[in-house]
C-alpha cells in the first residue's frame, strides 16, 4: 500500500456514535468497551463504586440484553450519552494486565479506522477463540508439596497402613514440589490419596503461573546452535544496513532471486536482534512455509519459538499466543493474523513474500493487510521491517520508487547456481495430449535420464474442469453457482471449486443419456497421464485434494528432498519457499490462464508465479531449465518475462497503470453485497450510490453484478470507489458508511467493505 504509514494520526472518530449532547456523570468511573458485534460504536457501562478501574486493552464480562458477553475496554471516562439511570454495570473484570497493550490497542484502533470496521470485529481478529470466550491470558498449573507436619508422619512411620497414601508422600518428598501434570503420570492413581493428604494436612497445593513454553532458554541469552553460511558481498550489504538502524523504523524491500538468500538474511538480522535483547515476528503467507522456516531457525537458535497460524487447535493456538505474550517466545511466526500478536521488546518484522495474497484476508467482514498493518506496526514500534520477495508487488517497488522504501537488491543465487533458462513451447505447432506438448516430453525423458527431477506445474485440481456430451452439449453445472463442476474422477465425484456442492459422477448425459466426458485437464489428469508416460519414475502429486493436513505436505516434501520421487506435478502450493535441489525441470503447462482477464492484476498475478516457479528449478549445483506451454508466445508479457526478467516486466506494468490510474497511482474501496435474488443486492448497493451523491475527487463506478454473479445460492454485487486521493476516499467513506448500515435493505444482505482491494471480482 503506497504510504500506509502516513497519516497515523487519523482518529477513531466513526467508533462511538452517542448522542449530540452528552451527560457529565462521576470522573472516570464509566468504561467504553468494544464488543464483537457489527456495530460502529463503543458501549458505556458503569465501573462498580469502589472497585478500580479496568485498564484500556484488558477484558471484561458485561450483561448485554439477555446476554452476557466479553469485551476489551477501550478507555474509561467521566462522561456518556447515556443517562446515568440506565448504565448497567460492569459485571466482572477478566485481566489484571491487559490482552492489548498500548501499543496493539493503538494498532487496531487505527486498523478499525483505516479499514472503516466495527472495533469490536477487529479485537475479536486479533485475539484467539479461547480468549474471545474469556480464557485465562496466563497459564495456571497446580504445585504439590510436603507439609512439615507431612514430612514427620512419614518419618516417623503413621503411613504404614496406608501404603498409597506413603507412595504418594514419598515422591512429593523426593522431588518437593511436583507439577500435578507429573504426579498424574508417574502415579496415575495418586488423587484420593492425595486429597485424604490435603484434609490431614499433610500435603498442600497452590495454583501458580506456568512457564509459556517449556523451553529454560526463554529467559536466558540466545545461543546459536547452527553454523552460519559465509554471506554474499549482497548479503552481506544487506544484514549491515539493516543491523545498523535497529532502533528505529525504516521500510526495506529484500528483492531477492529465487534462491539467492533471503532466509539467511532473515537469520543474521534476527541473532542481531537477539543478542540485544529484543524479540523477532515473522509473517509468512501459508501455512505450508511455516514449517521449514520454523525449522532453519530452529537449527540456528536455541531459543522458543511460537507459531500461530490457523492449522492449530484452539488449545495450541492459545499456548503460543501466552508464550508470545509473556515474552517466553524470542521469535513468533506466523501466518497473516500473527500482525496482531503480543511481542515485547519488539525488535525486527519481517514480511516474507510480501507480495502474496494470502496476506490480506479475504473472507469475512474485516478485510485487512497483514503486510500493510505490519509497516504500521514496525512504525509505531520504532523498529524496521523487511519486506522479502523475489516478485515484489507493483506498490512495493513504486515506494521504492518514490523513496518510501529502501530497495536491497540480491542478485545472485546463493552459492555456484545459476537462474534457470526460459523458454515458451508453442501449442499451435506441436501435438498435445492430456495437456502436454510433446517437446514437454521429450525434455521430461531427457531430464530424467540424466537423473534430475521435473517439476510439473497447473494451477488447477481435480481431473477435469468440466463434464460435457458428445451428443447434445450438456456441461455439468453447479446448481447454486455460476460455474461448472470439476470432475474428479479418483473419487468419482463431481465438484465445485467455489461452493463445496458434490454430486456422483454420472455415466450417461441426464439430458440425452448419450456419452460423457471430461474436457481440459487438471492435475489428477495430468498425474495419470505422466504415470502411463514414465511409469518407472515415482511421482508425487501436491494439491489440496491429496494434502489434507501437514503431514500430507511434508510427507510430499519429503519424497521430493530425498529423490525418493523424481516427478512433482503440483498447484500453487508448491511454487514458492521450497528448496529442491535436484530439481532441473520445471513446465508451467497452462500460461495463458492469466493473459487476457478483465482483473487488471492479472498480468501481474501470472509474471509473479511464472518467476516463483522457475525458481525451483537449477538450485543446485545443476543448471536448470523452465518451459512455458503457451499459444500465445509472442504476448508481451511472456516475452518481457523471458528477455528482461521481472524488473522489466514491472517497469512497463507500471507504466501501463499509470495511463490507465489504477493502483498504485489511485485508491481503490469496493463494497460488496449479497441476497438471496439479483435484483436485492444491486438496488442495495444502487440506494447507497445515491447518498454518497457527487462526492470531489472520489468516483464511483456501478453497481454492477459481480464476474461471477451467483455463488453458494447468493447474488453477488459490487461498488467500487476510485479516487486519485487517499483522503478524500477516506473522508467520504467515514461519513457514508454510517448512513448506509441505515438504509432499509442493509437488513436484507450481507454487505462488506473492502479498502485497497486486491481481488475485483
Amino acid at each position: 500500500m503506497q504510504g500506509i504509514t502516513r497519516g497515523l494520526d487519523l482518529r477513531l472518530t466513526h467508533l462511538t456514535r452517542f448522542a449530540d449532547i452528552p451527560q457529565t456523570i462521576d470522573l472516570n468511573n464509566i468504561s467504553r468497551i468494544a464488543l464483537d458485534l457489527p456495530l460502529r460504536r463503543l458501549f458505556d457501562y458503569r465501573i462498580p463504586e469502589g472497585a478500580p478501574a479496568p485498564l484500556p486493552g484488558s477484558r471484561v464480562r458485561v450483561p448485554f440484553g439477555r446476554r452476557s458477553l466479553i469485551g476489551v475496554v477501550i478507555e474509561n471516562t467521566g462522561e456518556s450519552s447515556v443517562p446515568e439511570a440506565k448504565l448497567r454495570p460492569i459485571a466482572a473484570v477478566v485481566d489484571a494486565v491487559p490482552v492489548l497493550d498500548a501499543p496493539l490497542l493503538a494498532l487496531v484502533r487505527w486498523a478499525s479506522d483505516y479499514y472503516h470496521h466495527p472495533i469490536g470485529e477487529v479485537i475479536a481478529s486479533s485475539l484467539p477463540k479461547a480468549l474471545r470466550a474469556g480464557a485465562g491470558a496466563v497459564a495456571l498449573q497446580m504445585l504439590w508439596q510436603v507439609t512439615r507436619s507431612g514430612g514427620e508422619a512419614l518419618a516417623d512411620g503413621r503411613l504404614a497402613r496406608s501404603p498409597a497414601q506413603r507412595q504418594v508422600l514419598e515422591f512429593l518428598a523426593r522431588h518437593d514440589p511436583v507439577r500435578q501434570d507429573a504426579l498424574a503420570q508417574h502415579l496415575p492413581r495418586w488423587r484420593p490419596a492425595a486429597t485424604a493428604l490435603l484434609k490431614q494436612g499433610w500435603v498442600q497445593c497452590e495454583t501458580v503461573a506456568a512457564p509459556a513454553l517449556s523451553n529454560p532458554a526463554a529467559t536466558t541469552a540466545p545461543r546459536a546452535c547452527g553454523s552460519a553460511p559465509t554471506l554474499t558481498p549482497e548479503q552481506l550489504e544487506a544484514v549491515t544496513r539493516i543491523g545498523a538502524t535497529l532502533r528505529e523504523f525504516s521500510t526495506y524491500v529484500l528483492h531477492g532471486l529465487t534462491g539467492s538468500g533471503k532466509t539467511e538474511v532473515y537469520l543474521q538480522v534476527i541473532q542481531q536482534v537477539l543478542a540485544a535483547g529484543g524479540r523477532a515476528l515473522v509473517l509468512v503467507p501459508e501455512i505450508g512455509l511455516t514449517p521449514q522456516l520454523v525449522r532453519r531457525f530452529e537449527e540456528r537458535f536455541d531459543v522458543p519459538l511460537a507459531v500461530l497460524h490457523s492449522a492449530l487447535t484452539d488449545t495450541e493456538r492459545l499456548s503460543a499466543w501466552r508464550g508470545a505474550a509473556s515474552g517466553a517466545a524470542r521469535i513468533v511466526v506466523g501466518t497473516r493474523s500473527a500482525v496482531f500478536a503480543p511481542v515485547p521488546q519488539l525488535g525486527i518484522i519481517i514480511v516474507d513474500e510480501e507480495h502474496d495474497a494470502s496476506l490480506k484476508q479475504h473472507e469475512g467482514g474485516f478485510h485487512y493487510s497483514a503486510r500493510d498493518l505490519a509497516l504500521v506496526r514496525a512504525q509505531r514500534a520504532q523498529v524496521p521491517v523487511i519486506l522479502g520477495s523475489a516478485t515484489p508487488s507493483l506498490e512495493t517497488l513504486h515506494n521504492v520508487i518514490t523513496g518510501r522504501y529502501q530497495r536491497l537488491s540480491l542478485p545472485r543465487r546463493a552459492g555456484q547456481a545459476q537462474p534457470p533458462r526460459l523458454a515458451v513451447v508453442d501449442l499451435r505447432a506441436h501435438a498435445v495430449t492430456a495437456g502436454i506438448a510433446t517437446p514437454v516430453v521429450q525434455a521430461i525423458e531427457r531430464h530424467l535420464a540424466a537423473h534430475g527431477q521435473v517439476l510439473i506445474f497447473l494451477n488447477r485440481r481435480g481431473y477435469a474442469p468440466t463434464l460435457l456430451c458428445t451428443a447434445c452439449g450438456w456441461v455439468a453445472p453447479c446448481t447454486d453457482c455460476d460455474a461448472r463442476l470439476t470432475v474428479h474422477q479418483r473419487s468419482g465425484r463431481l465438484r465445485c471449486h467455489h461452493c463445496g456442492a458434490d454430486a456422483p459422477l454420472p455415466k450417461q448425459c441426464p439430458q440425452c443419456g448419450f456419452e460423457v466426458r471430461p474436457v481440459g485437464q487438471g492435475t489428477e489428469r495430468v498425474e495419470e497421464r505422466l504415470r502411463e508416460l514414465f511409469p518407472h519414475a515415482p511421482l508425487v502429486r501436491v494439491d489440496r485434494d491429496v494434502v489434507r493436513g501437514q503431514g500430507d505436505m511434508d510427507a510430499a516434501l519429503d519424497s521430493i528432498n530425498s529423490g525418493a520421487a523424481r516427478i512433482l506435478v503440483g498447484t500453487q502450493m508448491i511454487t514458492k519457499g521450497h528448496d529442491f535441489q535436484n530439481m532441473t525441470l520445471v513446465v508451467v503447462l497452462n500460461a495463458d490462464q492469466g493473459l487476457f482477464s478483465t482483473d487488471f492484476r492479472a498480468a501481474e498475478r501470472l509474471a509473479q508465479t511464472i518467476v516463483q516457479v522457475a525458481g525451483r528449478a537449477g538450485r543446485g549445483s545443476r543448471p536448470g531449465e523452465v518451459l512455458i506451454q503457451t499459444a500465445y508466445p509472442e504476448h508481451p508479457l511472456l516475452q518481457v518475462l523471458i528477455n528482461e526478467g521481472y524488473d522489466g516486466f514491472a517497469r512497463a506494468a507500471l507504466a501501463e497503470r499509470e495511463a490507465s490510474a489504477w493502483p498504485p497511482f489511485s485508491r481503490l474501496a469496493v463494497v460488496r453485497a449479497s441476497a438471496t435474488t439479483a435484483p436485492a443486492a444491486l438496488e442495495f448497493l444502487t440506494e447507497a450510490r445515491r447518498l454518497a451523491g457527487a462526492p470531489r475527487a472520489v468516483k464511483l463506478l456501478g453497481p454492477v453484478p459481480a464476474a461471477m454473479a451467483r455463488r453458494a445460492g447468493r447474488f453477488h454485487s459490487q461498488l467500487l470507489l476510485e479516487s486519485p486521493e487517499r483522503n478524500a476516499l477516506h473522508r467520504l467513506l467515514d461519513d457514508w458508511l454510517e448512513q448506509v448500515g441505515e438504509l432499509p435493505g442493509a437488513h436484507r444482505v450481507r454487505w462488506a467493505l473492502d479498502v485497497d482491494p486486491i481481488d475485483l471480482f
